[in-house]
C-alpha cells in the first residue's frame, strides 16, 4: 500500500489548508481510498515532495508530524479490513487522544522502558542524546508505515535505517551512534527474555574525519596578554583556567577555594567530576596559580554557560584568533561544514580539547587521563587534534638534526 498526504483548500480559510491522505492499495484494481482529517497547515510550511511539514525540528511542526507517523502505523493492520469507519475512528483517536503507547515487544517499547531505567542514573545530556535517537526511529517508523519489532531487526533493516537517515541528511556520527544505540537496546531486549538477532547484526563501520577545534600554547598567550573589559574578566580567566585544568564546564565553572589542597608542597584541587562521579585530585599549572592569587586566593564568579560561551567568543576575537579552520556549525536544524575563523566557534570545550591536544605527546598520556577522567585511551584520543602543527615541526628539527649528523 502506498499513504500520500497532500493537502485540500478549504473555503473557511484561505491561509490553511486541510491535511487529508490518500490509501493506494495494491491490488488487481489498485484501489484508492481518500480520507480527510481534522488537522490543518499553512501551504508555504508544507513540504509536498516529503508530505509532511518543511521543519520536522520546530515545536509547532514536531507534534504534528509525530501525529502523521503515527496515523500511518496506527491504520496500517486495518487497510485490508477496507472498514472506512474503523480507520476513520482510528485517525481521530491519534489526533485528538494523542496516545503514546507502545505494542508490547516493539522496539520503540523496550527503548521507553529503557530510558525509564536510565533516566535517573545518566547524565542529562546522554539521556537527552537518547531521546535523539528514539525521535529519529520513530520518523523510521513512520517512513515505513508500521510497527518495528524486536524480532524484525536484522541487517537488512539497519541497513534500510542507514539509507532513511542518510535520505533525511543527519551526519554519519548521528547515524552510527543510533545504529550502536540499537544493538544496545538488543542487548536489553535479551536480558529481559527476549530473542534477538543481535549475534547476525554487523554494523558498518563508519570513519568520520577528525574536526577538533583547539587553542595552541602561541593562542593561549595571545589570550592571556588581551586587555579585555572589566565584565570580559572573569571569562578570560576561566577560558586560562579551562585550558590548563582539561575540565568540562560543568566541573570547572564550580570551582572554589575549599577545594585546594597541598600535597607534598604542591598546590592541588580535588573534587568530583559531576558527569563520571570520578573523584579527581589536579595539580595546578602556574597558569592557573597565578590566576587564583589575582582573586585572593579564589576563584572568578561562577557565569552562566551561555553567557560564557558568548563572552569567550569577543575574547577570542580581541585576542585575534583568526586563523580559518573547517568545522561544524547548526545552521537551521542540520549541521553543515563551513570554513571560519576560529574565534567564531569556540565554545566552552575547547579549554578540555586544548589541554589534551597541547599536553599529549609531552606528557605520559597515563597521567593526562589520570587528569582528564576519560574512561580509556581511546576516549582520550578522541579530544587530540591529529594535526598539531608544533609537534610536526618538532619532528622534523630531528629530520634535519639527523640528517646533520651523518653529513
Amino acid at each position: 500500500m502506498i499513504f500520500t498526504f497532500f493537502l485540500l483548500q478549504e473555503k473557511t480559510d484561505k491561509s490553511f489548508k486541510k491535511i487529508c491522505l490518500s490509501i493506494t492499495k495494491k491490488n488487481i484494481k489498485n484501489e484508492i481510498l481518500y480520507f480527510k482529517t481534522p488537522l490543518f497547515i499553512e501551504e508555504n510550511d508544507w513540504d509536498n515532495e516529503k508530505q509532511r511539514p518543511k521543519n520536522i525540528y520546530c515545536k509547532k511542526y514536531k507534534e504534528l508530524n509525530y501525529i502523521l507517523n503515527s496515523i500511518k502505523i496506527r491504520i496500517s493492520p486495518l487497510i485490508k479490513e477496507g472498514n472506512r469507519k474503523k480507520i476513520n475512528a482510528e485517525i481521530k483517536k491519534v489526533i485528538f487522544y494523542k496516545e503514546q503507547s507502545y505494542p508490547e515487544g516493539s522496539l520503540l517499547s523496550m527503548i521507553s522502558i529503557y530510558l525509564g531505567e536510565k533516566q535517573h542514573t545518566v547524565q542529562l545530556s546522554t539521556y537527552r542524546r537518547y531521546m535523539v535517537f528514539m525521535r529519529l526511529i520513530e520518523n523510521f517508523e513512520g517512513f515505513l508505515a508500521r510497527t518495528i519489532y524486536i524480532h524484525d531487526i536484522n541487517s537488512e533493516l539497519i541497513r534500510s535505517f542507514n539509507n532513511f537517515a542518510k535520505a533525511e541528511l543527519y551526519s554519519e556520527s548521528t547515524i552510527s551512534r543510533t545504529c550502536h544505540f540499537l544493538k544496545t537496546i538488543l542487548h536489553f531486549a535479551e536480558r529481559k527474555g527476549l530473542n534477538t538477532d543481535i549475534k547476525n547484526i554487523a554494523l558498518p563501520k563508519v570513519k568520520t574525519p577528525k574536526k577538533i577545534i583547539i587553542l595552541n600554547e602561541q593562542e593561549i598567550l595571545k589570550i592571556k596578554n588581551t586587555i579585555v573589559p572589566p565584565e570580559l574578566e572573569d571569562s578570560k580567566n576561566w577560558l586560562l583556567i579551562s585550558c590548563y585544568t582539561g575540565q568540562r564546564v560543568s566541573d570547572f565553572m564550580r570551582f572554589n577555594e575549599k577545594q585546594l589542597v597541598k600535597i607534598n608542597g604542591k598546590t592541588c584541587i580535588s573534587f568530583t567530576q559531576r558527569k563520571t562521579q570520578k573523584e579527581i585530585t589536579l595539580p595546578l599549572h602556574q597558569t592557573v596559580l597565578n590566576v587564583i592569587k589575582k582573586y585572593g586566593n579564589s576563584f572568578p564568579k561562577p557565569i552562566e554557560i551561555g553567557i560564557y560561551n558568548e563572552n569567550i567568543k569577543k575574547i577570542a576575537a580581541l585576542a585575534g584568533i583568526e586563523s580559518k579552520v573547517e568545522a561544524k556549525k547548526r545552521i537551521g536544524y542540520r549541521s553543515e561544514d563551513i570554513r571560519t575563523e576560529k574565534w567564531k566557534i569556540i565554545s566552552s570545550h575547547i579549554g578540555r580539547r586544548s589541554f589534551a591536544s597541547n599536553f599529549y605527546g609531552r606528557i605520559p598520556t597515563s597521567l593526562l587521563i589520570q587528569a582528564t577522567g576519560h574512561s580509556s585511551e581511546r576516549m582520550f584520543l578522541n579530544y587530540v587534534n591529529p594535526i598539531n602543527h608544533e609537534r610536526i615541526t618538532i619532528l622534523g628539527d630531528y629530520f634535519d638534526k639527523v640528517y646533520t649528523e651523518r653529513g
